[in-house]
């Protein structure tokens, strides 16, 4: 047990020791307000204040921890070792920075609820995080500043005990149109017909034409394929299959559709499977819980997880709408143009609603790499990033997550390419 004096105990210092301490190290932790009760403590102790008490381990704090609500918070950014820190505070302290008030800083997203220019598809933009302008996006630095916050304790207190994590590696499937051609219907299905035609996309023509007489399987089913992959590596993948209405945003089959309800029951035998949210679930309160309806009479179950890795993540607003409808898992942080850690970490963690200032029971996983990516980035620079930033997640016990979508393995796409990042990815020891 490791028993925390602070002055003045707030939702916001417990949310984030809980996950510093707690679900990042293995912690069991207590807080103190009690100055006599800190100083007759014979364990292991520190003080997260304004002044060191005594001799005791110390970090010193800055004031967005003790505050509500959003204030004008002056973020500088300094290296550190081989990382990058901000909210400096005295030498007096054992820390050079307030690790728990930048890791809050991150983790609840503080930035996206300030002022900000957003992208032509009204997303808070990478280009507009601190991260980003910072040059650490590619960095997961709440992990390793937890993972230094526990050197520092390994070297107070020599007898203290971690509960050990393991490096994970998660790929989720992105299905927004389970066939390129099978089950449009026939309107949909001519009309198709007559674009490719007159794209001269001759080979989709002939394609379409094989589909729908059943002489060729649909290119973007290709589920038994990546159920081999899952095989073959014991490889972790969650499967998110969209269900919502045709609109001009959203563009699969009817969801009453025998073959798309099977298709997600079989691939439910082999993997997680989740909900990807249509254009108005993301916005719309009515529209996700028809959605959710759906889902559940598929799985005959409770829907555990979703994402909305394309349009604009509405903080709080959407999580909130998740958490009243109590589905307890999103994949949706990350940025779908860039490679990065948005929260500043890979690991998991309950999302802090500033708004409200509490912890909800909502459980954010937050990705790193989404495929859109390839569309405008070299090959081999994906690549590499891909390898930097697995090998920073290694070293600290961390999880690599990327979103791919099931037609990046079709033959409409350079899936000889896709399949060689999932490979680079679980291979990985």
């Amino acid at each position: 047990m490791l028993l925390i004096y602070t002055q003045k105990i707030t939702p916001r210092i417990i949310y984030i020791f809980k996950h510093i301490c707690t679900h990042t190290l293995g912690l069991e932790i207590r807080f103190t307000t009690k100055i006599e009760e800190f100083i007759a403590h014979q364990g292991m102790k520190f003080s997260y204040g304004k002044k060191r008490l005594g001799n005791e381990l110390f970090i010193q704090n800055v004031e967005v921890l003790l505050e509500q609500g959003l204030s004008d918070v002056e973020v500088k950014v300094q290296p550190w070792e081989e990382t990058k820190c901000f909210f400096a505070v005295s030498e007096n302290s054992d820390l050079p920075f307030d690790v728990f008030a930048a890791s809050f800083y991150l983790l609840s997203r503080y930035e996206e609820y300030l002022p900000h220019v957003k992208d032509a598809f009204g997303r808070f933009p990478a280009g507009e995080s601190l991260a980003f302008q910072e040059d650490f996006l590619t960095s997961p630095v709440v992990d390793i500043w937890a993972y230094k916050f526990k050197q520092l304790l390994i070297y107070k207190f020599t007898d203290i005990e971690f509960t050990p994590r393991e490096f994970q590696k998660i790929s989720v499937i992105s299905v927004s149109q389970v066939f390129s051609f099978k089950n449009k219907g026939m309107l949909r299905s001519v009309a198709g017909l007559f674009i490719d035609l007159f794209h001269l996309r001759i080979s989709r023509v002939t394609d379409r034409i094989k589909v729908l007489l059943r002489l060729k399987k649909d290119p973007y089913n290709i589920f038994d394929d990546l159920i081999l992959f899952i095989k073959k590596y014991k490889a972790n993948m969650v499967f998110m299959f969209q269900l919502s209405d045709f609109n001009i945003y959203d563009r699969n089959i009817n969801h009453n559709r025998l073959n798309y309800r099977s298709i997600i029951k079989y691939v439910a035998d082999y993997s997680k499977v989740g909900l990807r949210l249509g254009f108005f679930a993301v916005k719309e309160m009515e529209a996700l819980k028809i959605e959710k309806k759906r889902f559940e009479s598929i799985i005959h179950g409770p829907l555990q997880s979703v994402i909305n890795s394309k349009y604009n993540l509405m903080l709080p607003e959407h999580y909130s709408y998740l958490n009243e409808l109590e589905i307890p898992n999103d994949y949706s942080m990350g940025y779908p143009e860039h490679i990065g850690f948005r929260a500043g970490t890979g690991t998991s963690y309950f999302f802090y609603d500033i708004n409200m200032e509490i912890t909800t029971p909502l459980t954010i996983h937050p990705y790193v790499f989404n495929s859109q990516v390839c569309h405008a980035t070299a090959y081999q620079t994906v690549k590499t990033e891909i390898t930097t930033v697995l090998s920073q997640l290694k070293s600290i016990d961390g999880t690599f997550r990327g979103i791919f979508r099931n037609r990046d393995f079709s033959e409409y796409e350079d899936r000889d390419f896709y399949y060689a990042l999932l490979n680079q990815i679980h291979e990985v020891q």
